[in-house]
This record gives C-alpha cells, sequence and structure tokens, in this order.
C-alpha cells in the first residue's frame, strides 16, 4: 500500500496530485463508503490542495463538527445546490475568499443527502451553488446530467469561482484527467459505456 494515497502501489494516484494552495479554506467531509472507493476522487483532492482538512463520517458528533466548520472564526459555506422549494439563504461576502471555509460533501449525491439529514449543523449553512457548471470529465462513474461533477471538479470550479482565478485550478483539472484515465483502464468498456442507472 502506498502509505500517501492509501492504494495499492499498482494503483497509486501519487502521480496525480498538484499541489495548490487555496485562498479560501476546504474541509472535505468524506462519506466512510468513499474511504476505499478506487474512482473516488476526494483523497486526491485533500492531497492537492496544501491546507485542506479531511474528515471521515456520515454523522459526526455536534461538538466535533462545530469546530470544524467554525474553528478560527471563519465563515463555513457548503457546495452544495438549493433544494427545490426551499428559501434561498442570503450567502456572506464573498469577495474575501480567505475568510471563508468551503465546505465539501464527498459522497454519491444519495449519501450526500443523508449526511445533510444526519448533520443538522449542515443544513444551516449558507450554500454555495457553482455558477454555469461545465460537463463532467468523470467518466468513470456514472451521472444523471452531464452538470454532475465529481468532488474533485466542483471543488476545483468552486474555488476558481470564488477567487475568480479559475485558471489556477487548471493544473488540477488536467491531473484530474490523468487520474480518471488511469482509474477507467481498469474498468471493462461496456461497463463504462452503460448508461446510468
Amino acid at each position: 500500500m502506498c502509505e500517501r494515497c492509501l492504494r495499492a502501489q499498482s494503483s497509486c494516484i501519487c502521480n496525480w496530485i498538484r499541489p495548490l494552495p487555496s485562498a479560501a479554506q476546504v474541509l472535505i467531509l468524506q462519506h466512510p463508503l468513499e474511504v476505499a472507493q478506487a474512482k473516488g476522487s476526494g483523497r486526491l483532492l485533500h492531497l492537492s490542495l496544501t491546507d485542506s482538512v479531511l474528515a471521515q463520517g456520515e454523522q459526526f458528533d455536534e461538538a466535533v463538527l462545530r469546530d470544524l466548520l467554525f474553528g478560527g472564526g471563519i465563515q463555513p459555506v457548503l457546495l452544495y445546490p438549493r433544494t427545490p422549494g426551499e428559501p434561498a439563504g442570503a450567502l456572506p461576502d464573498l469577495s474575501t475568499p480567505e475568510r471563508l471555509r468551503l465546505v465539501i460533501l464527498d459522497a454519491t449525491w444519495r449519501k450526500s443527502r443523508k449526511m445533510l439529514y444526519l448533520n443538522p449543523l449542515l443544513q444551516v449553512l449558507p450554500r454555495l451553488p457553482l455558477v454555469d457548471p461545465p460537463a463532467s470529465q468523470y467518466r468513470i462513474r456514472k451521472a444523471h446530467r452531464a452538470d454532475q461533477l465529481s468532488t474533485l471538479e466542483a471543488a476545483c470550479h468552486a474555488l476558481g469561482q470564488l477567487e475568480d482565478a479559475a485558471a489556477r485550478y487548471l493544473p488540477l483539472l488536467q491531473a484530474f484527467d490523468g487520474f480518471v484515465t488511469q482509474q477507467g483502464s481498469y474498468v471493462p468498456a461496456d461497463v463504462l459505456n452503460d448508461p446510468p442507472a
């Protein structure tokens, strides 16, 4: 096992790590089922964003989650679309990303909704939706819509949006394409080409 990326040496992803600082702090809350998911992009994101924090769990102890979210007096913002019919909460001032903590749920859509449900502190956070997200390049996982991005893609686009510097995260998105190609080489072509269930 590689001690850095926690994968077998034969499928190590360390070659795709692109160390980048981000203006906003990044907190990745990773669902336990993603920890051993070979196609998951959360670990690569964490290893690439030099000051990111990764915490694993589905339902977090409230005191622990409160510290992760609000520690240091930084304003947390949840990267998550608004739920239809839900009133749009006011976003904080986004002009100074250094004062923000971007909270990212690394999970399938179904599991991310469960994480929201089980953690009331996440439910009350202001939500940052992506503006005009591009089509995903995440060919190794099924999606129902082209704009359903991987954790890494969504984080890069959100940080680029917050910092008004999308090009800054292109090296990581390009490395992600190599990661996807590597992971795709382990999956039979007929599985990759199946439509979403």
